[in-house]
This record gives C-alpha cells, sequence and structure tokens, in this order.
C-alpha cells in the first residue's frame, strides 16, 4: 500500500491512475485504517476479477485506488472492519456475484429479485426467487411498526422505510432503497466516451452538471488531457449555478416541511430565476450535455454574461430578505433546532460530504482539499457547524449560497479567453482514471477503465448519498415521527444517484 505522505492538501491529479494491487493484509489493513480515521473510505465497488476501494489519506490529503485480485469470487469484507462499507459490499455482490468474507451483512441491497437473473454483471446466472427482505429484528416493550413508501405523496422517487416507534418516539429506522436501479453500469460497458457522458450527467437529475464534471475528470485523468483554461472556468459558473439552484429548492423545502410554505414560495422564486438564467447563458436549464471530456459544449458570450450577472444582483438582493424570515420565525426555528443531530462522531466515521457533513464538523470540500482547477485558483470560505441538527443543515446551505454568488462573480471577472474544447488524444493503450467534484450533495466519485480503441470496460460512479442514507436512519432515533420528513429533506439524498 501507499505511504507516501505531503504536508499540506495535494492538487487532484491530471494524470492516469491505476489502481494498486494488494494482498489480504494489505486489504485488511487499509479496512482498519479507514475505521480509525486515519483514511477517508471514498467508495468500494468491483470489475469481474477484482474488487477495488478508493481512499484518501486525511492527513494528506492524497488519494490511491487499491485493487485486491479476487479467489474464487471472495473478498475480505471492509464493512466488518467499517460499516460506512456495508451497502457498498451489497451492491457489489448483487451485480458481480462476489461475496465479502465475514460480512456482517448478505441481504441483498439492489436485488428485489426482480430481474430474471442473479449477478448480471458476472455470471449471469438465472436468478433464483428470493425470499421477502428481513428488516432487523427490534425487542422492547410497547412497539409498533409503521411502514411508509416505496409510493409517497407527492413528487418524490421511490424508497420503503420502517419505522419502529415506542409511542410517538423512533427507536429505529431502516430504509429499503434499490426501486430505482437502471443497470447504468450495465449500460456503460462497451460505451463511447461520448456515450459514457451523456449517461454519467443522468444517473442523478438534480446533480446533472457534477456527475458530468466528475466523468470528464476521470477520462481527462485516464488520457492525461489538458483541458483549456476557459472551459475550467466555465464549469465552475456552471457547478455553482447547479449548487444555487438546488439550495436555494432544499431551504424552501425543508421550512415546508415544518409547516412554512411562504419560505417554500420565496425560494422556489429565486430558484426558477436560477434555471432560467442557466437555460439562457449555457442552453438548458439543468445544464445536462454542458461539460465533455475535454471541455464543454457552449461558450459563454456577452449577452449570458449580463444575464448572470442580473441574477447575481437579484438573489443579493432578494436572498437575506429570506434568511432574515427563517430567523425571524421561532415557530419554525422550535421545529428545526435540536430535530434530527447528527454526532460528529459519526459523520466523520462514514464520511459524510456536503452540508450533511459539514454541519457536524467535518471540516471537508473537494473544491478545496482536493483542489482541482479553477478552485485552486480562487478565494471561498467552507462553512461548517457542530451542532448537525436540521438547523444547522439550513444554515451551511444559507452560507455556501452566499459563497458561489461569490465565486460565480470571480469567475466572470477572471473568465480567459480562449476555445471551450480541446479533444483528447486516443489512449492508445487500456487506461484508468479517477474524478472527484463536489456537488451540492457533496463528494461525486467516477472511475473510469478505459480500454486501447478508448471504449469503456468499466465506469463506477458513487453519489454521496451512498454514506448519508445511513445517517438519517441514525438522526431520526428518539425524534417523533412527525419530524422524519423535516429531517429527511435536511439530508435529501439521491435516490436515483444512490441506486444507479
Amino acid at each position: 500500500m501507499n505511504t507516501r505522505t505531503a504536508s499540506a492538501p495535494q492538487p487532484f491529479r491530471s494524470q492516469p491512475m491505476p489502481r494498486q494491487k494488494v494482498g489480504a493484509t494489505e486489504w485488511e489493513l487499509a479496512a482498519v485504517e479507514a475505521a480509525r480515521g486515519r483514511f477517508d473510505l471514498l467508495s468500494l465497488w468491483a470489475t469481474e476479477d477484482a474488487v477495488l476501494m478508493a481512499l484518501r489519506q486525511v492527513e494528506s490529503g492524497l488519494t490511491d485506488v487499491l485493487s485486491y485480485p479476487l479467489a474464487a469470487g471472495v473478498f475480505p469484507s471492509v464493512a466488518a472492519q467499517h460499516p460506512a462499507a456495508q451497502r457498498l459490499e451489497r451492491a457489489i455482490h448483487d451485480l458481480y456475484g462476489h461475496r465479502a468474507e465475514a460480512a456482517p451483512d448478505t441481504r441483498a441491497w439492489l436485488d428485489h429479485g426482480r430481474w430474471g437473473i442473479a449477478a448480471p454483471l458476472g455470471a449471469a446466472t438465472p436468478g433464483p426467487a428470493l425470499p421477502p427482505y428481513e428488516f432487523l429484528p427490534v425487542e422492547g416493550e410497547s412497539l409498533h411498526q409503521v411502514a411508509v413508501g416505496p409510493v409517497h405523496a407527492g413528487i418524490i422517487e421511490p424508497g420503503h422505510f420502517r419505522f419502529t416507534a415506542q409511542g410517538e418516539a423512533v427507536v429505529r429506522l431502516e430504509a429499503r432503497l434499490g426501486y430505482t436501479h437502471k443497470g447504468v453500469d450495465a449500460l456503460m460497458r462497451g460505451a463511447s466516451l461520448a456515450r459514457g457522458a451523456e449517461l454519467a450527467g443522468r444517473v442523478s437529475g438534480d446533480s446533472a452538471l457534477a456527475y458530468a464534471w466528475a466523468y470528464a475528470q476521470a477520462a481527462e485523468s485516464a488520457l492525461g488531457a489538458e483541458v483549456p483554461a476557459r472551459a475550467l472556468y466555465l464549469r465552475t459558473i456552471m457547478a455553482e449555478l447547479e449548487r444555487l439552484a438546488n439550495h436555494l429548492g432544499d431551504i424552501g423545502a425543508i421550512c415546508n416541511d415544518a409547516a412554512m410554505a411562504m419560505m417554500l414560495a420565496q425560494c422556489g422564486v429565486l430558484r426558477e430565476a436560477v434555471l432560467r438564467a442557466a437555460d439562457a447563458a449555457f442552453g438548458h436549464r439543468f445544464l445536462r450535455d454542458r461539460i465533455v471530456p475535454g471541455g464543454v459544449t457552449h461558450d459563454l458570450d456577452a449577452r449570458g454574461i449580463s444575464t448572470i450577472a442580473g441574477l447575481l444582483a437579484r438573489l443579493r438582493n432578494r436572498f437575506p430578505a429570506c434568511v432574515a424570515l427563517y430567523d425571524g420565525t421561532p415557530s419554525l426555528l422550535g421545529r428545526t433546532v435540536s430535530t434530527g443531530t447528527l454526532a460528529p462522531e459519526l459523520a466523520r466515521h462514514f464520511g459524510a460530504g456536503g452540508p450533511i457533513g459539514r454541519a457536524s464538523g467535518r471540516d471537508f470540500d473537494t473544491r478545496r482539499d482536493c483542489a482541482y482547477a479553477p478552485y485552486d485558483d480562487l478565494t471561498f470560505n467552507v462553512p461548517r457547524r457542530a451542532d448537525g441538527d436540521v438547523n444547522a443543515r439550513i444554515w451551511i446551505r444559507i452560507r455556501e449560497v452566499e459563497q458561489s454568488l461569490a465565486l460565480i462573480e470571480q469567475c466572470i471577472a477572471r473568465l480567459p479567453e480562449g476555445p471551450v474544447f480541446a479533444a483528447p488524444a486516443a489512449a492508445g493503450e487500456p487506461r484508468e482514471g479517477l474524478g472527484l467534484v463536489e456537488g451540492f450533495r457533496g463528494d461525486v466519485l467516477v472511475w473510469l477503465a478505459l480500454a486501447a480503441d478508448g471504449s469503456i470496460t468499466r465506469c463506477h460512479l458513487r453519489d454521496p448519498s451512498w454514506f448519508q442514507w445511513p445517517l438519517l436512519e441514525a438522526v431520526i432515533e428518539g425524534n417523533i415521527i412527525a419530524d422524519f420528513p423535516l429531517c429527511n429533506k435536511s439530508f435529501n439524498c439521491s435516490y436515483s444517484g444512490h441506486d444507479l
């Protein structure tokens, strides 16, 4: 295992990033060190003949990919040491049939017994009928269960939540996901680089730009491609527009779940203004297919710059009133303060990214700590709190809105002249690359393996929700069932990005 050290966080590498083959001893040691907090577990995934683990050294900021060659389809369980890996291991088994030895949980995760085959990316044998899903047992006096979903009221993706309660207080929540599985991993196999970019941008619709950038970053890393400076700044403007739209929507929606419809309406108006500006400036409300390996597909002309400048002025004028309304409404604060508190230790242990982690003291943001261009040349603060409740998660989003406004202004002021796309050179040999980008939920990871002809042999996409969904189960304990919508919306985990 790599033992390099550095005195400060290092820039994210923009060169081919081959995996490091390790044996069982090194693999298990990495799992132990991740559990101890020396490493952040970035992801865990598989190929036909190996299991891979991406780790970030907390002290140095260096990132590595470890590869454990499979013997008879078995590998040492990471989750046996580090619970954050548990659902990723279950997904590996569902997709490839590889078995984690001594795994603490061997239940199916993505496979609901509806595929017709088992391990579709591995041996792909006819799938036996799966037994009914067994939720974890809960014992105690006067307990009852409440089942919610997978179909929900309103416009929301499917997920099943099983509450065990004692009176009104929740004793345990267990989620059952996988209903939005669409086979992204299988669709990526054999796809061209361009087709892969389209698929990546459709993994989770509200993060189309973040996924596209992480995919492009992985491809550019694998191919050693240089991206024009103007394209990098345009990517940043788009990324911050996506962050603005989602944070504004989340702030309003959280308040609406506490019966404050006025905040939903006001934030909804501002969110719509962001989406319309994105459409006017870049040709798509959700910025889909705007980023491709090698650059961007749309330049920003004088009219687009004027549109964005007008948006920034409007937000700076209107958003402070929304903040004052939130902070000056005691009945609203009575619902958000001390509700759904996530302990800092849990946030650190699971490597929770984005506002979820930063509201509970985890001081991590890939824009700063992985230092990819042009963020390494921009000035911004990463807001952080330690109280970890719904109120803290709202305030982190508020402060990130303010930072996004400043970042967009900087990018427009510094926007260099020049091309916005440079076609990456052909690989000519198998290559691998890793992309890591800060989406509005947290760090989005893409690992890409290319064949000599440039086609995709394997692409793994990891949403930050993989490490956030389990924490939602933890924060609702001790709260009342009626506060679940509030906690759930303050997390706003992705179903589609998680289920792939």
